[in-house]
């Protein structure tokens, strides 16, 4: 009895144990192509990189990153969905499925990097933390901060960066913790703290839309580096190498002096195998990716090169009016640089 009782209860724990491997979840590009249409999480208020204009269209270097993964994908860069998010809730939003890219003013880091539910694909700007403060105000450097009150976003590395920076140089300073940008910058124009700290791109484009440029200052110190760029989910390769070369395929084309108005000229009478199979007319460059071979060509038709999109939307044809400084092409000594494609 013993024995078949012992024998009883080995094979009902066989039927306890793994049936084999759980099916893997579906690839976002299937789910994108299915759907018809990309999700992008952006950020929403901030002007140059994402902000719906007075026409209510959405425009910024971020949201054309969008459009260009839409290009890429579906060969229309306008079926693009786009989802508001704070900075709180931006990776959970991702993370969770709601959204198929973040393309949020989101630095790159090690926490962010290594162990986590997503990944960075590249950097497509590069920026520093800074401080804005009020020009009838005595300060002309950060370290002047000290005893005054700073407003800082909650949950944020900007956050972070600005009590280390404080600890390490023995700065007295009071943060104004607020849970999102909006009431950050209402909270600084409205005098709640004297001193403003965030990515230096993103305090000029609130400065710039509130129409108070006049009013306020950038301090000259930067206190940390801040590479942006798209992320997208862990456990899909296949989706992170499509976003990633995206942003390759933009800073090729204007290495190559590609443009969206010449890219039809150029792709006709393209007599370099580089430049013909870039542009889809020879086979090849689509089939890495699972993608067709005009991906590229819809990207720089439709959108442009890596220049052209940041030069009408927050380099000089832009009221940013940002030079391309480190985001220029290795040329002309900047960090902008694309492995070969």
């Amino acid at each position: 009895m013993s024995r078949t009782l012992a024998l009883l209860s080995f094979f009902c724990s066989l039927t306890l144990l793994p049936q084999g491997p759980a099916s893997a979840a579906e690839p976002t590009l299937e789910i994108v192509r299915k759907r018809g249409e990309l999700i992008c999480g952006v950020n929403g208020e901030l002007p140059g990189f994402s902000a719906i204009n007075a026409a209510k269209q959405w425009e910024g270097l971020d949201v054309e990153y969008c459009r260009a993964v839409a290009a890429a994908t579906l060969a229309d860069a306008t079926k693009v969905k786009f989802v508001p998010l704070t900075a709180e809730k931006r990776f959970t939003a991702l993370i969770s499925g709601d959204i198929d890219v973040l393309a949020r003013n989101s630095t790159y880091n090690l926490e962010r990097a290594a162990g986590s539910k997503v990944r960075f694909t590249t950097v497509n700007f590069y920026d520093g933390q800074g401080f804005a403060v009020p020009k009838e105000r005595n300060i002309d450097k950060a370290a002047q901060l000290g005893g005054h009150t700073v407003c800082v976003t909650k949950g944020t590395t900007t956050a972070t960066n600005l009590t280390d920076w404080a600890k390490l140089f023995d700065i007295k300073i009071t943060p104004v913790v607020v849970d999102d940008e909006r009431a950050m910058f209402d909270a600084f124009l409205n005098n709640k703290c004297v001193g403003i700290t965030k990515d230096r791109t993103a305090l000029a484009s609130a400065i710039v839309r509130a129409g108070m440029a006049s009013l306020f200052k950038m301090l000259p110190d930067t206190i940390s580096k801040e590479p942006l760029g798209l992320y997208v989910r862990s456990g899909d390769d296949a989706w992170l190498d499509i976003v990633r070369w995206t942003h390759y395929a933009m800073i090729t084309a204007e290495e190559r002096n590609i443009r969206s108005s010449t890219v039809e000229n150029r792709r006709k009478d393209a007599v370099e195998g580089g430049v013909r199979t870039l542009l889809g007319v020879d086979p090849g460059i689509g089939k890495p990716l699972g993608l067709d071979n005009n991906w590229v060509y819809n990207i720089i038709k439709q959108v442009g090169n890596y220049g052209e999109v940041y030069e009408r939307n927050v380099g000089m044809g832009s009221p940013l009016k940002f030079s391309r400084g480190i985001n220029s092409l290795p040329r002309d000594v900047g960090l902008m640089y694309a492995p070969p494609m």
